[in-house]
């Protein structure tokens, strides 16, 4: 599946190649920051898909790549734009695309085991009925840690996103206030193009790679839109601060492969 998965990306998200000559400033970024990370640059690919956002993948047969949509080139300035990849380098060096693809395997395994035991234990002989029952013991405690997995690797998620962060801010100038200004601008855009392209809706489905969660954008906007206006970026980054996290907002973060943007700017901030 790791092998072949940058293949399917490439499909799904209509991703080109693009080359030095064509995107000079992108590679310089690139490479300006691949070096102050001691890492080989990686390719560059551009997804043609208007939703903002950018992620790392790649696997030994293709070589690691960062893809920013057209969407974003189009939403960010460059100074955002370079934040943004620096964030995408750091799940690169940290080796996220490996890590969280082999805890995303672990749920799926229990959860066959589990679903297998009961299903073989419901039709049990008489003459079986102690070993079904050992069964379904079974197949109950591996359903339950499928569920106790899958919080794990949403939260391990979570967590590697806070280190992606870090790590823009780190190597990147003023990368705590450039990554600030640049998630809440691909929040409030990405909402705004799901709402004119709803087809766009679709493209969620492989988001544990986004920089930025699609399917919380609306949640994540709601409550800025609902008291606030806003002058510039800096302006949208501080009403987001001054807000309280709801509980509503909390229990969504569980079940999500990104961290609530509110604390996401919060400790960001930290590292200003």
């Amino acid at each position: 599946q790791w092998l072949i998965a940058p293949y399917l990306i490439d499909m799904m998200y209509r991703v080109r190649k693009v080359s030095r000559t064509e995107e000079p400033e992108l590679y310089s970024i690139l490479d300006r920051i691949s070096q102050k990370s001691r890492m080989k640059t990686p390719e560059l690919v551009i997804a043609r898909i208007p939703i903002p956002n950018a992620f790392a993948y790649g696997s030994p047969l293709t070589g690691n790549r960062i893809a920013v949509t057209s969407g974003l080139l189009n939403t960010l300035d460059a100074e955002e734009v370079e934040a943004v990849i620096g964030h995408e380098l750091g799940h690169l060096k940290n080796r996220d695309v490996q890590v969280m693809m082999f805890v995303s395997i672990l749920p799926a395994i229990f959860y066959y085991i589990g679903y297998s035991m009961m299903w073989s234990s419901m039709y049990s002989r008489r003459n079986e009925r102690e070993q079904g029952s050992s069964l379904a013991i079974i197949g109950f405690l591996s359903i339950m840690l499928y569920w106790v997995l899958t919080f794990f690797s949403l939260y391990l998620s979570r967590l590697r996103e806070y280190y992606a962060d870090r790590h823009s801010a780190t190597t990147v100038d003023d990368g705590a206030r450039k990554l600030s200004e640049g998630l809440v601008k691909i929040t409030e855009w990405t909402e705004r193009t799901r709402r004119q392209y709803p087809a766009t809706y679709s493209m969620s489905s492989l988001k544990t790679l986004f920089i930025s969660d699609p399917d919380s954008a609306g949640r994540d906007l709601r409550e800025v839109y609902h008291t606030s206006i806003w002058r510039s970026d800096q302006d949208l980054v501080a009403k987001h601060l001054s807000r309280k996290v709801t509980t509503e907002e909390q229990l969504a973060e569980l079940f999500s492969t990104h961290p609530n943007l509110v604390k996401r700017l919060r400790a960001l901030q930290e590292l200003q």
